[in-house]
């Protein structure tokens, strides 16, 4: 009996034979058209890798000892879509375009990963249900990855059939007619773009520039140059509690729009893509300054002419806008009147029925209103520290369900890095691999079984324990609760003074008016949960080149929430001493730089190892010093 194979994304249509084909040491891989060439070398790759073959590249007709053929089909129905008929004589690939060449070879790989030389054979019929399948990674708060890290990236994304990538960025490109603002930043130069961008390209990847262009724009605003621009030039009282220096430009400001067309002029020259993010979301300000009079008068429509004069530089220098669309859902009025290439990019980042109900709401709006749109979900890694695995893997589905229902044109697996960006970077895994799996196909991958296929395809791991520990350390989250909040109390707790996180355990007010169980019974049961989740780690056998930074990513993931735990232990109950969570804190510290610069630049670091200043300085305190 056939063993039904492993295969991230999961086909649409597999059919096992009962024979087998066994891969001679060798024969040819026949491409159609010489502009598959990096297709065939990807699979060459792969047959070097897992069946130490090496078999031959060449193009034309009529060759004894073929063992592949790869061949373009422009009489198939589905862009990306491809055919796979392995047979006890060979194996004979078709696609309608080179994509779907690639994404055929991504599977064949991993059933050469899996069968080395002796191949079960079968059939595969496969297509997208999204036509943009994508991931956008934050790199302006804290942390800007380096080039090879996202080139690292990129490789294993492509491998699951992701096509889109966004680097979310608001100081982190270098714009040469603004250096103060990315002075500290280390940030992505034009070089590394046109690099990235090439790479991208040869692997089916469209690098989408992506650059904030209303609110979050405090990294602007805070310099003198721009601070005149601000909606509220001497800060605002901000929705989570104090007061914020301004995050929002005018949008009544000419200059506003001048500033981004100047961004615009920079930035996009350096990517092929015909997209560009500008954002627009959480302008927390809006209507609180300088705008108020308008917004009172005009309503939304202050914020749709703002977006409307985006839409209009974005248009005169020949690309199509995406604009985030948590603020024009609010105006469902409105929403018809929005131009109609632009495409709104809906996101919401819980699981739930009411999270469920939200995205059937938005998604309905925007097809009713005839605006193509993205539903963006995202990884649940930060403000989470481990990720929150389980609200991940909802969070995506509902939303592939609601958007593959009303007729979206992508999907866009966002991985943000709020306060700080503590979460390590294979943190994400989990959910860039779920996220691949529904947006290519729903139907054959909304239940997939994720850890064995992280192990396969993720990690590497030939003892078969990293996928459930990803999974499990995910899960930890639910111990103390509330599940549905973006982020979870192990790291919320690590950025709250001592006497607001009393009251807040008292009151639950810290919590986002959830109930949390904050007892000192449920602290020592996430201890030991931790403790024994991340147990086995060093029995693991991962077969990467940074498996070494994987385990220490991991171990500091379980660390950070280890000292959490600890903290609210002494804050509720007395138990453990100042000095031990001191020694802890710093060891931890010391860990949390090592492994930023591992994957990392520089800029940002200060920033982010600064918001652990309020348990450092706690611990000094209450050690006398």
């Amino acid at each position: 009996m056939v063993s039904h194979p492993f295969l991230l994304p999961v086909p649409r249509y597999l059919t096992l034979k009962e024979d087998f084909f066994d891969l001679p040491a060798k024969a040819l891989i026949v491409i159609s058209n010489a502009s598959l060439l990096f297709e065939a070398q990807s699979l060459q790759s792969a047959l070097s890798q897992f069946a130490h073959l090496n078999w031959d590249i060449v193009t034309g007709k009529n060759y004894p000892s073929v063992g592949v053929t790869l061949q373009l089909d422009d009489t198939l129905s589905h862009p990306q879509g491809f055919q796979i008929a392995i047979t006890a004589d060979g194996i004979n690939i078709t696609a309608k375009d080179a994509s779907g060449i690639f994404y055929s070879v991504c599977t064949l790989n991993q059933l050469i990963q899996q069968y080395q030389i002796h191949i079960p054979c079968l059939q595969i019929e496969d297509w997208p249900d999204f036509p943009a399948r994508g991931v956008m990674l934050d790199i302006s708060r804290d942390k800007v990855p380096a080039l090879q890290t996202i080139l690292d990236l990129v490789d294993r994304l492509a491998s699951l059939k992701v096509n889109q990538l966004q680097l979310y960025m608001e100081h982190t490109f270098a714009y040469r007619n603004h250096p103060e603002v990315w002075a500290k930043a280390t940030p992505f130069t034009g070089e590394d773009i046109l690099i990235l961008d090439a790479f991208c390209r040869q692997r089916h990847v469209e690098l989408v520039p992506n650059q904030n262009s209303l609110g979050h724009t405090e990294r602007w605003l805070k310099h003198e140059r721009y601070h005149h621009l601000a909606e509220c030039p001497d800060g605002f009282e901000a929705p989570w509690g104090g007061h914020s220096a301004p995050t929002t430009l005018n949008p009544l400001d000419a200059s506003s729009i001048e500033l981004m067309a100047s961004l615009y002029d920079e930035l996009l020259p350096h990517f092929s893509s015909q997209l560009l993010n500008v954002g627009g979301d959480e302008p927390w300000e809006l209507g609180k300054g300088k705008s108020k009079s308008e917004v009172e008068a005009r309503g939304g429509r202050v914020y749709l002419d703002y977006i409307t004069k985006l839409h209009h530089e974005v248009t005169a220098r020949g690309h199509k806008m995406q604009f985030w669309g948590d603020i024009i859902v609010h105006y469902p009025d409105l929403v018809p009147e929005l131009p109609k290439d632009v495409t709104a990019m809906l996101w919401g980042y819980e699981g739930g029925e009411k999270a469920a109900e939200e995205w059937e709401r938005q998604c309905t709006l925007l097809e009713k209103s005839g605006v193509p749109f993205y539903v963006c979900p995202g990884t649940s890694s930060w403000n989470s520290i481990a990720g929150r695995s389980d609200n991940a893997i909802d969070n995506c589905r509902i939303s592939a369900v609601s958007g593959l229902k009303h007729g979206a044109i992508g999907f866009l697996n966002t991985d943000w890095g709020d306060n700080g960006h503590w979460q390590p970077f294979s943190i994400s895994y989990l959910g860039y691999a779920y996220g691949a799996g529904v947006s290519w196909c729903l139907q054959t991958n909304d239940q997939l079984d994720l850890p064995p296929l992280l192990d396969r395809f993720i990690f590497n791991d030939a003892a078969s324990i990293m996928g459930k520990l990803a999974y499990d350390l995910g899960e930890v989250y639910k111990i103390i609760g509330p599940e549905h909040i973006n982020g979870q109390v192990l790291a919320y707790s690590m950025q709250l003074p001592a006497d607001k996180l009393k009251s807040g355990i008292a009151s639950h007010e810290a919590w986002s008016g959830s109930k949390a169980d904050m007892s000192p019974e449920t602290f020592r049961r996430t201890v030991e949960t931790i403790q024994q989740i991340i147990a086995p780690i060093n029995q693991a056998q991962m077969e990467r080149p940074d498996a070494a930074t994987i385990t220490a990513e991991f171990q500091q993931a379980a660390n950070l929430l280890l000292h959490s735990a600890h903290r609210l232990l002494f804050v509720t109950d007395e138990e453990g001493s100042p000095q031990a969570l001191s020694d802890e804190l710093q060891n931890v510290l010391v860990k949390q730089q090592e492994l930023w610069l591992t994957r990392n630049r520089p800029g940002g670091l200060d920033d982010s190892l600064k918001r652990f200043d309020t348990l450092s300085n706690e611990y000094e305190k209450l050690l006398g010093r």
